[in-house]
């Protein structure tokens, strides 16, 4: 009697069978993930969205400040004798005639020459300089006894002073030699030099040349003036005037403007931003037959939405604004037919130059509820809004469908999970079964095998 034998394995099952199996059990998981990956994508969407509208935002700040949209700009006819700063919160503007006669100085005093910096000692002993501030000591040891040493121990020694070693090359055999300088300038801030108690030194240490503070001397339209400091906030109204380098008999015309080319600017990159955010959403509804609906925005409400309020915002007139200009188009900004902004710079500069308190009124208007720059600041602020904002909403929205696909996904790789360990358990079962039956087929067929042949 032959053996029973039931294909490869005892049961003579497939032996991927329990992988066949769950394999066909995770297809809705499967289904599960691609309608998340459709979901992630169209969260990007709208994050993208969020961040081209957040540049909008970004450009109108800058356009218009707490102080209104005109902003300053200092010219001089020689910026190496006089520049400066306009003052961005002061809207003065003006023209003036500076000649810079003389510079402040600093109290500085120069030594006598050395063979080298760091080698030759100067002695044991102090320097006291005589301050603004009293008098200051600065104690010279072993340690610090060369020029380098010394430069070292003024420098942070907290006495008001800056000390640093030149080369002199005028003179060859002692060329280095120690610099002391205060560090402002003005008659007030007068440092007498130190008188020298250094002892025992390889050669002695004395000041060679010194130079008094002083007070600068300026005319402002013919009129002298003495000032502390090279630097100053107090000559001109609203400006920072910078004095460079003397110049007497020479008259520097110092203006202070309006900068139209910085606001021609501003507007120019408002007008970009807005464009990027209306050719996004033409991108998404620029949908046909072979388009995926499902990874795109096209045709979402929340883009009618967007676009709807910037059209109407660029379009129509602003109420309560003083002055001749209540419209983008009265300044060079229009839908073209492809449906973004043109911007007609000339019309701009040329409207900006004839009429700036109008076009800074129609702009600006009152930093707050009226004005072009406000009310688009508050159109993008309800589209992000973190309470009840469209973008915001539409971003938890889709989060939250994430969120349940993440969930029913773990849910049912447990569910699977458990399914897999029951059907191997099962499967194994079996297979020991089959195997016994078969060593029992086996053993039957050779008792029979044994047995003698029956003779008719």
């Amino acid at each position: 009697m032959p053996a029973i034998r039931l294909g490869g394995m005892a049961s003579g099952l497939p032996p991927n069978l329990v992988d066949q199996i769950i394999e066909a059990e995770r297809m809705p998981i499967k289904t599960q993930e691609n309608h998340k990956t459709r979901e992630e994508s169209k969260l990007k969407l709208v994050e993208e969205l969020e961040t081209k509208i957040n540049e909008i935002q970004k450009n109108v700040g800058e356009l218009v400040g707490t102080k209104g949209m005109l902003v300053n700009k200092l010219l001089s006819s020689d910026p190496n004798v006089v520049t400066g700063t306009a003052d961005p919160d002061n809207p003065m503007t003006g023209s003036w005639n500076i000649e810079v006669m003389q510079l402040p100085q600093k109290p500085s005093a120069v030594t006598n020459g050395f063979p080298d910096r760091n080698k030759t000692q100067v002695g044991i002993g102090y320097l006291k300089f005589k301050t603004p501030d009293g008098v200051k000591e600065v104690y010279i040891n072993g340690k610090n006894n060369t020029l380098d040493g010394v430069v070292s121990a003024i420098n942070i020694s907290n006495t008001g002073l800056h000390a640093t070693v030149v080369n002199d090359r005028t003179d060859k055999e002692t060329p280095f030699k120690l610099l002391i300088s205060g560090l402002t300038t003005g008659d007030e801030k007068q440092v007498e030099f130190p008188t020298v108690y250094l002892l025992d030194g390889d050669q002695d240490l004395f000041f060679d040349q010194t130079r008094p503070a002083q007070n600068g001397r300026i005319k402002v339209d013919g009129f002298e003036f003495e000032v502390a400091e090279n630097i100053n906030k107090d000559i001109l109204p609203g400006v920072t005037l910078e004095l460079k380098q003397a110049a007497p008999g020479k008259e520097i015309n110092i203006s202070v403007k309006e900068d139209l080319e910085l606001i021609s600017g501003k507007i120019e990159d408002f007008v970009k931003s807005t464009n990027g955010v209306l050719q996004f959403i033409q991108a998404q509804n620029n949908l046909n037959e072979k388009s995926d609906t499902t990874k795109t925005l096209g045709g979402d409400s929340l883009l009618r939405s967007i676009e709807g309020r910037i059209r109407n915002l660029i379009q129509s007139p602003l109420m309560g604004i003083p002055g001749s200009i209540n419209r983008m188009s009265q300044l060079g900004i229009n839908f073209q037919r492809n449906g973004t902004l043109q911007f007609d710079k000339k019309k701009f500069n040329a409207e900006l130059a004839a009429n700036p308190k109008d076009v800074g009124a129609f702009l600006a208007g009152d930093g707050f509820r009226i004005g072009f720059v406000p009310t688009l600041k508050r159109e993008i602020a309800n589209f992000i809004h973190q309470s009840y904002g469209p973008i915001t909403n539409r971003k938890k929205g889709i989060n939250d469908k994430i969120n349940r696909i993440n969930k029913n996904i773990e849910s049912k790789e447990k569910n699977i999970q458990r399914r897999e360990e029951t059907l191997r358990r099962q499967f194994t079962n079996l297979e020991q079964t089959m195997s016994k039956l078969q060593s029992q087929g086996s053993a039957v067929a050779a008792i029979g095998a044994g047995m003698p042949t029956q003779k008719g």
